[in-house]
């Protein structure tokens, strides 16, 4: 008896040329999409590509500038017109900048908060995790994105405003020298940027932007009230370290119109939060390690 065969034409079709037909040695599948190992730099492509395309962006970076260029040259029309300028004669021109400052703060700290904390409650961190897997790298290129913008920021709104003060108050203040300059500008920058890069870790540390903010800003300004308030003698060393280390004070600093006569100078506020920001990031990425996403 023999096997029925069918036609040519009702055979089987042939195999794709990347499959192998059935018996036959694979000969494997060659992609026309480039394979490329992901690196440090695809994140922060992609982390940049998310800060900048985010309405909280727009909104928090544009009313820190409007804060520190408004008081800051709002202070600057004001001490220049009144009668009691020349109180200024011995002082800084550049510590009118503080106030601005100060409150633009808060608008790095929320940035900060909402860059981590964000994609956890709209739950857009697994579709990060997914893309890239390796979770100290996403937290890595968010520090450092946003780091870059902040500090690019600040540094442009507060030498806009030094310079501007400068030439405001030239007849009533003394001019500025050139670490006075280096410190009021890059200094300043660089602290108002990590402030913002801590905020960042705490953000990812909680995972909820509300909570993460709230303790951000009491961190700024609870010291200061809680110091305001301790009227005892016997708490008299503990206000004065809360006077000394609050980061208002700490701000001031880098305008030499320090709030006390002792505690940090020069450039010790930068090495400070500089300190902190480090041990908050390494508890974060153990953190990060190991919960889920």
């Amino acid at each position: 008896m023999s096997t029925h065969q069918p036609p040519l034409s009702q055979a089987a079709p042939a195999a794709p040329e990347w499959q192998a037909a059935p018996g036959g040695p694979y000969p494997g599948y060659v992609s026309p999409i480039p394979v490329v190992r992901t690196r440090l730099g695809h994140a922060i492509t992609s982390e940049w590509t998310k800060i900048r395309s985010v309405r909280s962006t727009i909104w928090t970076l544009g009313v820190f500038v409007l804060l520190v260029v408004g008081i800051g040259l709002l202070a600057g029309a004001l001490v220049s017109s009144s009668s009691s300028s020349g109180d200024l004669s011995d002082g800084n021109a550049l510590s009118l900048g503080f106030f601005g400052l100060l409150l633009g703060s808060m608008c790095i700290i929320t940035l900060g908060v909402l860059t981590t904390a964000s994609e956890y409650g709209t739950g857009m961190i697994r579709t990060t995790m997914v893309a890239c897997p390796s979770r100290a790298r996403v937290l890595a290129a968010k520090a450092i994105v946003f780091f870059a913008v902040a500090f690019v920021i600040t540094l442009a709104a507060s030498a806009f405003v030094a310079m501007t003060q400068v030439s405001m108050l030239s007849d009533v203040a003394r001019t500025p020298t050139g670490g006075e300059w280096l410190k009021g500008t890059v200094g300043v920058s660089l602290y108002i940027a990590l402030l913002g890069l801590l905020s960042l870790i705490v953000g990812s540390i909680i995972r909820h932007s509300a909570g993460a903010i709230t303790v951000m800003i009491g961190a700024v300004l609870a010291p200061l009230v809680i110091a305001l308030f301790m009227f005892s003698s016997s708490l008299e060393q503990v206000r004065n370290a809360l006077f000394e280390y609050s980061i208002p004070n700490q701000l001031s600093v880098f305008y030499s119109n320090s709030l006390s006569d002792s505690g940090p100078s020069g450039w010790d506020p930068l090495w400070i939060i500089l300190g902190v920001t480090a041990v908050a990031f390494a508890g974060a990425y153990a953190l990060l390690e190991k919960r889920d996403v």
